[in-house]
Parts: C-alpha cells; structure tokens; sequence
C-alpha cells in the first residue's frame, strides 16, 4: 500500500482531505544527477533520455493524477473507487520510488567497489564482493518478464539482503527491506543497446555503480 505517498501531510477524515484535495504538493520529475550521456558507453545517452522524461515521467504524472481520484474517492466516502484505485497507485508510486533511488545508485564516476562499513557487510553477509554481484547478477537476470534486482537491508535482522520484485513493485513495501542498491530489468532500460542480451546490461551497470550513495543509504538505514 501507498498510502504514504498520497497525503503526507493530511489525516484521513473528510475536511482534511478536502482542504488537502485543493493544497496537496505534487509530485515531480526528479532532476538526474548528471547528463543523458554521462553514463555512456555502459547506458547509451537515448536510453537514459526515453527512461527518465519519457517513461518516469510517465509515472509521476499518472501517480499524480490517480492520487487526485483517490483524495476525491476519500472525501466522496466511495470505499469501491479507493479500491479500485490501489493497483495504479502502486504501479505509479512504485514506478516514482524505484526510479529515485535507481538514479542516484548510478554515477558517471561509478564502479569499482565500496568501502568502509558496507563493504564489512557486504564481506560479512556474502562472503566476498564477488559473491554479492554474481549473486545479484543472477537474480536481476532471472527476472521473469520485467521488474528489479535489489540490494536490501534487513532492520529487524541487522543484515543485507537480496530480493527481486516484479513490475514496479517497491522493494520496503513489498518485503520489508529497505532498498540500498536497485537494478532495473524493464526492457526499456536496456533494449536500444542490449537488445535482448539483459545479461550483457546487467554486467554492465556495475561499471557505474555509485557505491558512495549506497553506503549513505546503508548508513541511513542502520540508524
């Protein structure tokens, strides 16, 4: 559910959702960090510019106006239209969501491996880094049809883990796992440069890993 998303600032009675319906803050497109080509020659220039303006775009605007029904649905008492309403909600929040975190996961300067405290975790809850990729590697692969590969931490165990959700499913609200490190497998990722080979992207995308915002996100879930 992604009801976190819809009202951040409003209860769920009817005059707060009706003051909310005409003063709720939008959501946006998230500027990239750096240009469409910046990650080339691993993720072509057209492929970043078609997956950012184009198809997540595409999700906050529907998200937007899907949580617009919903404020109405609320305010109206209609149960059956909130219903109705909560696969979109969770396709296009969870579209927005993935792809913020998967944006800032990559970096021109990227790859490598990560340090510190993460890569300890890393050592400690797979053995070595190469272990953590060839085994992220495979889930991100083995998708079936289009969705994630997740690099996740466990609170309530104090451990990373791995985890592959489907279509735009978000990872917490999925499994609980607070997502550190996010593959995309959509086609539209890759499909201009990879064709069908998605394990020649997947081995790719390494070479442009911020490891650097991992380690913050690591370091924020811990707390």
């Amino acid at each position: 559910m992604l009801r976190a998303l819809t009202f951040r600032r409003c209860t769920y009675t009817i005059s707060p959702v009706l003051r909310c319906l005409a003063s709720r803050q939008k959501h946006t497109l998230p500027d990239l960090p750096y240009d469409y080509g910046a990650l080339e020659p691993h993720v072509g220039a057209e492929i970043m510019q078609l997956h950012h303006s184009k198809h997540h775009a595409t999700y906050v605007n529907n998200l937007n106006v899907t949580e617009e029904k919903y404020a109405e649905s609320l305010a109206k008492g209609d149960v059956s239209t909130q219903v109705s309403l909560q696969p979109a909600l969770r396709f296009n929040g969870g579209g927005h969501i993935n792809h913020s975190i998967f944006w800032t996961n990559l970096s021109p300067n990227g790859g490598g491996e990560p340090s510190g405290e993460l890569m300890a975790a890393i050592k400690r809850d797979f053995g070595t880094f190469e272990k953590l990729k060839e085994k992220m590697s495979a889930i991100s692969v083995g998708v079936q049809g289009s969705g994630w590969g997740w690099l996740g931490y466990n609170k309530d165990a104090g451990r990373l883990q791995l985890a592959a959700c489907p279509n735009q499913d978000p990872l917490q609200g999925t499994t609980g796992l607070i997502p550190l490190l996010g593959i995309d497998v959509w086609e539209h990722a890759y499909y201009l440069q990879y064709k069908n080979v998605r394990p020649d992207y997947v081995k790719a995308i390494w070479n442009i890993i911020n490891w650097e915002n991992v380690a913050q996100r690591f370091n924020a879930a811990k707390k």
